[in-house]
């Protein structure tokens, strides 16, 4: 028992060193259109200026949330450090697949509230094409942040090297055949986490209609 609460605690204490600083900040980014999604296309605000600074705002730090999925190379650095095959099994591959599993699921949520936002507006038509374009956006906002190393907010403080960056190494083969790497990692993501999600949500508001709750309650 001893040797159980031993391991648990120092488990635990490795979890929590072992957040390292790039995955609170990739959160914390990942967490910026998620809520803003919910703010644009949930709440009942009409489109004004401040609307459309929100909306240009959240496209900019889309990326943020799928970009997650690129820290997986931290995970082979992590593996090759630590050598106990049940810290890499019950706490460091979990941590990672906690860590991904945020940024794609505000990805997904993100959409998803755009594609309410365009049904309720009678635009039900263009969700389709809307998450294919934001697909090809966010895979090349993904390759500019992980390898020119640009940030969402650089559309402000550095405009012209955005810019620049953009036409100097998009219109190459190679991080051409990147992006295009990546959208086909993304599409495939997100039509995956989408039916699940969808699934799950669609179960749930089945069990809450049909008295789950009541029964579940009386089981127990």
């Amino acid at each position: 028992m001893n040797k159980l609460v031993h391991w648990l605690a120092y488990g635990l204490g490795f979890a929590y060193d072992n957040l390292q600083d790039f995955m609170v900040w990739n959160s914390f980014l990942a967490f910026i259109p998620l809520v803003l999604s919910f703010w644009l296309f949930r709440g009942r605000g009409r489109r004004s200026p401040l609307w459309w600074l929100g909306a240009v705002t959240w496209l900019a730090f889309l990326p943020n949330a799928p970009y997650i999925l690129t820290d997986l190379i931290h995970l082979v650095h992590d593996i090759r450090r630590v050598h106990s095959i049940w810290i890499i099994t019950l706490i460091l591959v979990p941590q990672y697949l906690l860590f991904m599993g945020f940024g794609v699921q505000a990805y997904v949520l993100s959409l998803l509230n755009l594609g309410h936002y365009l049904r309720r507006q009678g635009l039900a038509v263009w969700v389709l094409p809307s998450e294919v374009m934001i697909h090809g956006l966010t895979a090349m906002g993904i390759y500019l942040g992980r390898f020119p190393r640009f940030n969402s907010w650089d559309i402000l403080t550095r405009p012209d090297a955005l810019v620049e960056g953009v036409f100097s190494h998009l219109l190459d083969k190679r991080p051409l055949a990147i992006v295009v790497i990546t959208f086909g990692v993304l599409l495939v993501t997100y039509s995956l986490a989408k039916a699940l999600t969808l699934g799950l949500w669609l179960y749930w508001r089945e069990f809450r209609s049909q008295g789950g709750r009541d029964r579940l309650h009386g089981i127990i």
